[in-house]
């Protein structure tokens, strides 16, 4: 069966209006083949399309038709990526997935390095695993951003890291797409010993030489779960190591700051807090870009919960509740929530739980790792009120079960209280909370 044939037609939409019919597979917008997602989108973006599509009795039809810039033809295909998803061929020596225990869902287990996932789902990708026909069809198509894990731009480093041949063509690749006008927002996890240091200085100097094509780069510290055996004998950060590679990166982002107007780099969290070190204040994190790799995500709460305040009615009854979370947000979410209740003249009576991840290792602190067992077995007997709280991040994306499978109703019924999970966003949070 073709990858590009269309399974459905929403009602309505431009797609349906012009006639386009289920079991039909498009051939191609405008005279350009279509292959893949990445074709489709970008060709179906222009108000004025042309479609040649492929009938079920074998005959070929053209149909014209006229919509919005940007909006969606309201076609589906069998899969989202109208192929599929391409897996990771590196062997890279801080692999999360590597560090799973065996027995959880399948799906887990996939390790994605696939180009068009980072368009349209923000993941990042290494660029080991692109052909030179996708890299220059990436420049041609000229879609951007791209999130690239870079980890080093040393060539021989990268090779290690990766545990791959083709590492060392980093610099090459993001040259092109550079050349090409293509946005990129970067990665580096960084492993004590490995690529910090001098390293980490040379990897800074040589994305900073890419700016402004080069937006961001995020320096985030490598996750040790205690399922390492036979794998590349990496360890955490100490305190002393974390609070020093925070203080190297913020001081080549202050070099940016004075020629670049921004500060281009900056460390996850994660770091300040491994690091015993507060955490900077709103204005230094710009425009938020790095938030999906930690980069001020605890901040941006406080300014949101803060800024949900404002309007908010006083001494607002509250009835006792309690959140459960990392070890690493705890005592930063707490300081949130008692700043939002004193502006708010009210009284909260309230429990925040840190929950020590077991599964994985204690040495892993973030609140999206957790796990429903770990949260059922140090929660249960507790004083949880009438409600708890927890991350959305904790669960599959658009369901109810945490990484263990254990589902949201089966942690509710073993607390007996219920559980509400609430994004990470602190205006949603104010509101869970206050019931505003």
């Amino acid at each position: 069966m073709s990858k590009t044939r269309i399974e459905t037609v929403a009602p309505g939409s431009p797609a349906a209006l012009a006639g386009v019919r289920p079991g039909e597979t498009l051939r191609s917008i405008n005279g350009h083949p279509i292959v893949d997602v990445l074709d489709y989108k970008y060709y179906a973006y222009d108000p004025e399309l042309t479609l040649e599509l492929a009938e079920e009795d074998g005959g070929t039809r053209t149909l014209t038709l006229s919509k919005d810039v940007g909006e969606d033809l309201g076609l589906e295909f069998a899969t989202y990526l109208m192929d599929k998803a391409r897996s990771c061929a590196n062997k890279c020596v801080f692999c999360f997935v590597d560090q799973l225990p065996a027995g959880m869902r399948d799906t887990l287990y996939f390790k994605d390095d696939d180009a068009r996932l980072s368009f349209l789902m923000g993941n990042y990708i290494t660029l080991t695993n692109l052909s030179r026909r996708e890299i220059q069809r990436i420049c041609d198509l000229h879609i951007s951003p791209i999130n690239i894990s870079v980890h080093a731009t040393d060539p021989e480093v990268r090779k290690t890291l990766l545990g791959s041949r083709r590492g060392g063509e980093i610099l090459e690749v993001m040259g092109r797409f550079a050349q090409a006008g293509i946005v990129m927002n970067c990665q580096i996890v960084a492993c004590p010993g490995l690529n910090d240091g001098a390293v980490l200085q040379k990897s800074m100097e040589e994305l900073a030489a890419l700016y402004p094509q080069v937006k961001s780069v995020s320096v985030v510290p490598v996750g040790v779960t205690r399922h390492r055996q036979g794998l590349y004998p990496l360890r955490p950060y100490t305190r002393d190591e974390a609070a020093a590679v925070v203080a190297q990166v913020e001081a080549f982002a202050a070099q940016c700051l004075d020629t670049c107007d921004s500060r281009v780099f900056w460390c996850s969290d994660e770091f300040y807090i491994q690091g015993g070190l507060d955490l900077p204040e709103d204005e230094y994190y710009e425009e938020y870009t790095q938030l999906e790799n930690g980069v001020g995500m605890l901040r941006l709460l406080g300014v949101e919960c803060n800024g949900a305040t404002y309007g908010a009615p006083e001494e607002i009854q509250v009835a006792p509740f309690s959140i459960a979370t990392g070890v690493a947000a705890a005592p930063y979410l707490r300081e949130i929530i008692d700043s939002a209740a004193a502006k708010c003249h009210t009284k909260l009576d309230y429990q925040v739980y840190p929950v020590v991840n077991h599964f994985f290792g204690e040495t892993i602190t973030v609140a999206g790792l957790l796990t429903g067992r770990d949260l059922m077995d140090q929660l249960k007997g507790k004083d949880l009120g009438t409600r708890l709280l927890i991350s959305e991040t904790m669960l599959r994306h658009g369901e109810t079960v945490f990484l263990d499978d254990v589902t949201l109703e089966e942690l509710s019924e073993a607390l007996g209280v219920p559980v509400v999970p609430v994004p990470q966003d602190g205006f949603e949070l104010f509101d869970t909370i206050f019931g505003v």
